[in-house]
């Protein structure tokens, strides 16, 4: 009994560390994707104003990306396509990242429901992983010919699902690992 309880903890302790593992690996990719993009973002620039990466994902209407797209000169469309491709690197970091920490959420909970839950939310890190990829097809797509036309709705259909998935695994992972090591220091304070 006692060898099955020290195996099973073992186990578990060796599904945290690799799951640990892929995470920091993870947020590596993240944080190199991000400073690089980040520094190209002064270069991106429409007519005197910067362009928003944000506001091309989420909030322009698509006659203004079409304009934009239309109207920026080569410089900055070859640094936006730049951008966009050093996406899909962040892409690498954020999604697995984000489910390698539900995982590790998962790790850290007793309860059925929470561990299927948390499951469930690595798992759609997956789809949310797919429709950025689709989200950067429909703007480079879109750079070459800038007609955006009726796909307008299927693209904030992919950003806005996107972000709903990506930002409900990290907030459940995130609320779940936090209240795991709250717990945890309560219970080494106590003893």
């Amino acid at each position: 009994m006692t060898v099955n309880l020290l195996q099973t903890i073992s186990e578990k302790n060796n599904g945290m560390i690799r799951w640990k593992k892929l995470f920091f690996f993870c947020f590596g990719l993240f944080i190199a994707s991000s400073f690089a993009m980040k520094w190209m973002e002064p270069d991106l620039v429409y007519a005197g104003n910067p362009i928003s990466i944000f506001g091309l994902e989420l909030f322009y209407p698509s006659e203004k990306i079409e304009q934009i797209f239309r109207g920026m000169d080569e410089k900055v469309a070859v640094i936006l396509s730049y951008h966009l491709h050093f996406d899909y690197i962040f892409m690498a970091g954020c999604y697995p990242g984000i489910a390698s920490l539900c995982m590790m959420a998962r790790e850290k909970t007793a309860r059925g429901i929470f561990k299927n839950i948390l499951w469930g939310a690595a798992l759609l890190q997956t789809l949310a992983w797919a429709f950025d990829i689709a989200e950067n097809h429909y703007l480079l797509k879109w750079m070459d010919q800038p007609q955006i036309g009726d796909s307008f709705t299927v693209y904030h259909f992919f950003v806005f699902s996107k972000w709903i998935l990506a930002l409900s695994g990290v907030v459940l992972a995130g609320s779940i690992l936090l209240f795991s090591g709250y717990r945890s220091l309560q219970k080494n304070a106590n003893s």
